[in-house]
């Protein structure tokens, strides 16, 4: 490869802050909002127009509940759909043998709240930026290095947040990072979108009064029969549309109820081998996502009664992506963590979604379920070598099995809050969040009407 020798200049400090949350995705909401409290100086930043991240792609919330139909996802996540809640923006937690518990969410509603709850905290937004570089000396970040249209720029603060997915802040910073199973191989992303015009009512009434035809996978008849739900299942449908030479490259059909009386978002685009860090090969997950949702579209169309005169309504502005780097903290939680419903004293938030393995070539996937409820350990989100530094997401510190289940977004946004919460506290105290009063996070958390078992 070609390098060329770039000659050394100033960079102009845009800003200094106490707490810089780098996305502003579910993880960076919770993070930025959690971080401001007393009166902290936060910066937001974000490479899109827009704030909500994978909360916008249509997706369902996913295990709100435990597999007892208990609330485990509450403090600022809790709230954040209850406001939503509130404005008939979504749906109540309905338990699902499948997927633990749905939520499902207004992509609009949330990008409106999300601004609004920056604005009632005072964390300042940046959109339209890209973090290039971090300012790290003797192994502690101390800012970041943006570009945008005003050019480079820097971002001075005492604590940063990766909360970008990729973790892109701490790959720049030097922090060992992983991707995918011992073979490299990552789980593949996918195009959500959205189809208007079908009829409900005959789309349940396939699984529940004919279900020999239009079997579910796992999930018994009667869960279809009100309220929300995402369907998993059609083997025999889409086996045939694909026979035919359909371009689908997943093995079962999966959609779900929105807000709407007559929408269905549709989880059915894949592509094996995309690597999000790549721009390259992004780009061409992106063009074939697309191409394949013609397809998927014309299939359900055909093959489903309900979809008849359905149509493509809603399109997000970009593919959805399970799975890029993670990072190697201080501990990385295990797929036997999960697996045994392990505890952690340094827990800083109880979840329940099974594993999750979208299968990195095929197109099926497998869900492994454990002996219940798991903590995730504040540890996971600490750099092993790095300070200044938190990561919060799907880039904390997890292997593959436990990333898989770990990725949703009810769990990275309550692992966003405890990111904020303890930068915050790191900050009052004046101490490195590596070292930082895990009981005083933990109070915290749970003074915030948080869960910690």
């Amino acid at each position: 490869m070609k390098t060329f020798q770039q000659p050394a200049r100033e960079t102009a400090v845009r800003a200094e802050v106490d707490i810089l949350v780098v996305g502003g995705g579910p993880a960076g909401i919770m993070a930025a909002e959690a971080a401001a409290k007393s009166g902290k100086k936060v910066m937001l930043l974000e490479q899109r127009g827009f704030l909500g991240g994978n909360l916008i792609l249509g997706l369902p919330i996913l295990s709100m509940l435990d597999k007892d139909g208990n609330q485990i996802i509450k403090g600022a996540t809790g709230k954040f759909v209850e406001r939503l809640q509130q404005r008939g923006m979504a749906t109540g937690h309905k338990r699902c043998k499948l997927h633990i518990s749905l939520t499902m969410v207004d992509p609009e509603a949330v990008k409106t709240l999300a601004w609004e709850i920056m604005d009632e905290n005072g964390v300042e937004v940046l959109m339209y930026v890209n973090v290039v570089d971090t300012i790290t000396e003797n192994n502690k970040v101390k800012g970041v290095i943006i570009e945008s249209k005003a050019g480079r720029e820097a971002i001075l603060a005492k604590v940063v947040i990766d909360c970008s997915g990729d973790g892109d802040v701490a790959f720049r910073a030097g922090v060992e990072c992983r991707k995918g199973d011992e073979r490299g191989r990552m789980q593949p992303p996918t195009l959500m979108f959205s189809m208007r015009g079908v009829n409900i009512d005959q789309v349940r009434d396939n699984v529940v009064n004919h279900s020999d035809k239009y079997g579910m996978d796992i999930m018994p008849p009667e869960q279809f029969r009100q309220g929300n739900f995402t369907m998993v299942g059609y083997r025999d449908q889409l086996s045939d549309a694909i026979s035919k030479g359909f371009n689908i490259t997943v093995a079962r059909t999966i959609f779900m109820t929105g807000l709407k009386d007559d929408e269905l978002w549709v989880n059915m685009t894949r592509v094996s081998g995309g690597d999000a860090t790549d721009p390259a090969s992004y780009t061409a997950v992106e063009r074939e996502c697309r191409r394949q949702m013609y397809d998927v579209a014309r299939y359900l169309i055909e093959y489903i009664p309900g979809f008849e005169n359905a149509w493509i309504e809603t399109v997000p502005p970009f593919t959805g992506i399970r799975e890029t780097r993670v990072i190697v903290g201080k501990y990385v939680m295990t797929t036997e963590d999960l697996l045994e419903a392990r505890k952690a004293e340094d827990v800083i938030c109880v979840a329940s979604y099974p594993i999750d393995l979208h299968h990195e070539e095929g197109g099926d996937c497998t869900l492994i379920y454990g002996k219940g409820s798991y903590d995730i350990p504040y540890r996971t989100l600490v750099p092993e070598k790095v300070e200044g530094l938190l990561v919060a997401g799907r880039c904390s510190s997890m292997d593959h099995g436990a990333m898989a289940a770990t990725r949703v977004m009810s769990t990275v946004m309550a692992m966003g809050e405890a990111a904020g919460t303890a930068a915050r506290i790191a900050v009052e105290d004046g101490v490195e969040p590596s070292v930082v009063d895990i009981k005083k996070v933990q109070a915290a958390l749970i003074e915030n009407g948080g869960y910690l078992g």
